[in-house]
């Protein structure tokens, strides 16, 4: 390409650039009055009187709420109760937990002869538990004693104990 050509696009790629930049800088032209108000559709409005007895009610009108400042962060104060609520609402006690139930059944335990430690044989299902005294059944229930009738659990989760009776094993 000769340098003449080369110069001449340079030149017109200059002004166009020289348009784009000065196209996006200048502020955009401001629509005229007239413009705006081709669009304007007035409001159909039958009556346009003021409604004075609306005004009246407003003007009448008491707050009966509880007075608090919106603008302060501590809370309001607690309602007064009335006399005859009082009176007559007695704090009932809470009703007991219910009573403790493991989903196994205690069916045996065993003597060490060397050592004298006792563990017991739980079953839940078709599931067998071999327990020593401090571990846990079913990640719920730990045994805390093991006597020759019974085997003493208690709640991991509450604290709350109960006390398992052997169940000799039916017929087969």
């Amino acid at each position: 390409m000769p340098r003449r050509v080369q110069i001449a696009v340079f030149a017109v790629l200059l002004v166009v650039l020289g348009y784009m930049v000065y196209s996006r800088t200048r502020p955009p032209a401001a629509a005229s009055a007239d413009d705006a108000l081709l669009g304007f559709q007035p409001l159909s409005v039958e009556n346009p009187t003021l409604r004075l007895d609306l005004l009246d009610r407003m003007k009448q009108f008491e707050y009966q709420g509880s007075h608090r400042n919106i603008f302060v962060a501590t809370p309001p104060p607690p309602p007064t109760p009335s006399p005859s609520a009082s009176r007559s609402a007695v704090p009932a006690a809470p009703p007991p937990p219910p009573p403790l139930v493991v989903p196994a059944t205690f069916f045996g335990y065993v003597t060490d002869a060397r050592t004298g430690d006792r563990r017991a044989f739980f079953s839940e299902g078709d599931d067998v538990y071999v327990l020593a005294v401090g571990e846990t059944l079913l990640g719920r229930f730990r045994l805390l004693q093991i006597g020759n009738n019974t085997a003493e659990m208690e709640e991991v989760a509450s604290g709350r104990r109960t006390t398992l009776t052997l169940e000799e094993p039916g017929p087969s």
